[in-house]
């Protein structure tokens, strides 16, 4: 999650506003820092542990300790798209299952869409924490498998409805004994189409979720039943009142945007989504009323999806400091019409929600520019850009599975550019090294490069797109697209300019062929698909950027001199590398 720049954050220092606590402090702060710990090694031993790039090195997982009531009390480095999903996710699988069936050693597996969870890659552990016999909280993660079988590799597909996406998992009882019960999980595995990369990354996460369990159990020893207790009680109320006066500092009053995603992978027609924000004295309210009704297609979100992406923005809006749980959450609302695209229901394609919600997250923050102008983004690349594939390995002989997302431009702010290629919002993972990806899948990477002329153009431009390239040598292969802004480009505020929209071509030093943003196709022995992401938008009016900034762009190879002078009104003397001043004085003046 990225912070506020130091220039654009309130004055008064961090703590100022932080409201008195009902317990000691010392031993308040020594408390949550242990807790904060625990979560923290589960996090560290489930990476890894992990088999999959997508866990080990992109960091596609959270995880999370709940107290006997299934309050959130502290939650490890996690995607931002968790943070309301491990809130609402794992409460709802143990009240499902029924949390009275629960004994020492149990575990439960979960990842049903249509039960709280997000997609159904993300499977969820929860292992339920006795201490005396007594049950006092639970351990709990979620990570995203590359694949949960479905009609194409990696998960991703062009589906109508959730059954045609893969494997759905109720509430699942997956230990006894502190161990996985066989037969359950050889259900699961077979429905998957690289099994023993699903069983590598299922075993961490189970382990993580016992290390868990024993971290608490440690802590009950070391701290009582009864303080702990207190502890827990009071972290939510002091959450809850620090939020509610963070919350108060921003400026009250209602505000909307809408906006349109390309399409929905079935048909041609855009999706619209609509957003009311009303920030009240202590809390905020998003009503997304007047998006459109969900479709038969994988571009749907469920209240989970919405939910995350919402609270994200208030995250990014207030003190940093504020910790995650329900304490903040009771301060943030959301209303979605049921059997929206913002609040689908079953049988409801969600392959997509991830892309719901991370426009979301721009549009709130879009909603909210006219309030808070030195605070909020212009766009970011606001797509997830999926690439899923696999085939046979053509040296092990076995069948493989591989996805990935790509970064793109964050868009640009008040007062600095955004930044080029990464995984923006409520994205937040890494991108997957090209040395680790060669040697662990048959795949070359041939191309991997910033796109120049993408970023957004404004004051402060927007972070420029990537481009990716892969090959597929010696084997057949199927590979999905799965993505957006190919028709418009991410958008800009205050007079900045979209960034450049995203593109994807088959072969493109051969027989170029353009692809939609959603597509599965069969790929030939040596095919080559190439990605180039958008960019952030622009910030401001492109005229008014600082020369030497545009000069800076020139050389860098981010901005062409051809642009820099009819988009930024520039001069760039590329035989002397520096800026023709008269040239550009005229040519400002002119414009």
């Amino acid at each position: 999650m990225q912070k506020d720049d130091p220039e654009t954050t309130r004055k008064e220092p961090v703590h100022a506003s932080r409201p008195q606590l009902g317990m000691d402090p010392i031993r308040f702060e020594v408390m949550r820092s242990a807790f904060q710990s625990a979560a923290e090694e589960m996090a560290i031993a489930l990476r890894r542990a992990a088999y999959s790039t997508n866990i080990k090195t992109r960091a596609d997982f959270s995880c999370a300790l709940y107290d006997e009531h299934l309050r959130v009390v502290a939650q490890a480095f996690s995607q931002p798209i968790h943070l309301a999903s491990m809130v609402r996710m794992i409460p709802a699988a143990v009240r499902k299952y029924g949390p009275q069936r629960l004994q020492p050693g149990d575990g439960l597996a979960m990842n049903d869409p249509h039960l709280g969870a997000m997609h159904l890659n993300d499977i969820g552990i929860i292992v339920p924490l006795f201490y005396k016999e007594r049950c006092v909280g639970y351990a709990a993660n979620v990570a995203h498998h590359v694949d949960i079988g479905g009609l194409a590799p990696g998960g991703l597909c062009i589906s109508k409805d959730i059954y045609q996406e893969g494997l759905i998992i109720p509430p699942t009882k997956i230990l006894q004994d502190g161990q996985i019960i066989e037969n359950v999980f050889q259900l699961i595995a077979a429905n998957v189409r690289s099994p023993r990369q699903m069983g590598g990354d299922f075993r961490a996460q189970v382990a993580s979720a016992l290390l868990g369990g024993k971290r608490v159990t440690g802590l009950y020893d070391r701290f009582g039943n009864d303080d702990i207790q207190k502890f827990n009680d009071e972290l939510i109320e002091y959450t809850r009142r620090w939020t509610k006066s963070a919350i108060s500092k921003l400026p009250r009053g209602e505000y909307r945007a809408a906006c349109e995603l390309d399409d929905d992978g079935i048909t041609d027609h855009p999706i619209r989504l609509a957003v009311k924000v009303s920030i009240l004295d202590e809390e905020v309210h998003f009503d997304l009323t007047g998006s459109d009704p969900q479709r038969p297609s994988p571009l749907n979100a469920n209240l989970t999806y919405s939910y995350s992406a919402l609270s994200y923005v208030v995250r990014c809006l207030i003190d940093p400091d504020i910790p995650i749980n329900d304490g903040f959450y009771s301060q943030v609302h959301v209303t979605a019409p049921e059997g929206t695209v913002v609040n689908a229901k079953h049988p409801a394609g969600v392959m997509g929600g991830n892309d719901i919600a991370m426009r979301l997250a721009d549009l709130g923050f879009k909603a909210l520019s006219p309030a808070l102008p030195e605070k909020v983004p212009a766009c970011s690349k606001s797509v997830i850009c999926n690439m899923g594939c696999g085939g046979e390995d053509p040296y092990s002989g076995e069948y493989y599975t591989f996805m990935e997302t790509l970064a793109g431009g964050y868009g640009a702010r008040f007062s600095k550019d955004g930044t080029d290629a990464v995984q923006a919002h409520i994205q937040n993972t890494e991108n997957s090294a090209i040395e680790e990806t060669e040697n662990n899948y048959p795949l070359r990477i041939t191309r991997y490069e910033l796109v120049p002329d993408s970023e957004g153009a404004g004051r402060y431009r927007g972070g420029l797109g990537l481009r990716r390239d892969w090959q597929f040598p010696g084997h057949q292969a199927t590979l999905t697209v799965f993505s957006g802004h190919r028709k418009k480009g991410p958008w800009g505020l205050f007079g900045g300019q979209p960034g450049r929209p995203s593109s994807y071509t088959l072969n493109p030093d051969g027989q170029a062929r353009d692809l939609p943003s959603k597509i599965t196709l069969e790929l030939a022995p040596d095919d080559v698909v190439s990605y180039q992401t958008p960019g952030g938008g622009g910030y401001g009016d492109p005229l008014e950027r600082e020369p030497q900034n545009v000069l800076e762009d020139v050389l860098d190879g981010k901005v062409s001199p051809r642009r820099a002078r009819e988009i930024y009104g520039v001069v760039v003397n590329m035989a002397s590398r520096s800026i023709d001043l008269d040239a550009t004085r005229q040519l400002r003046q002119g414009s």
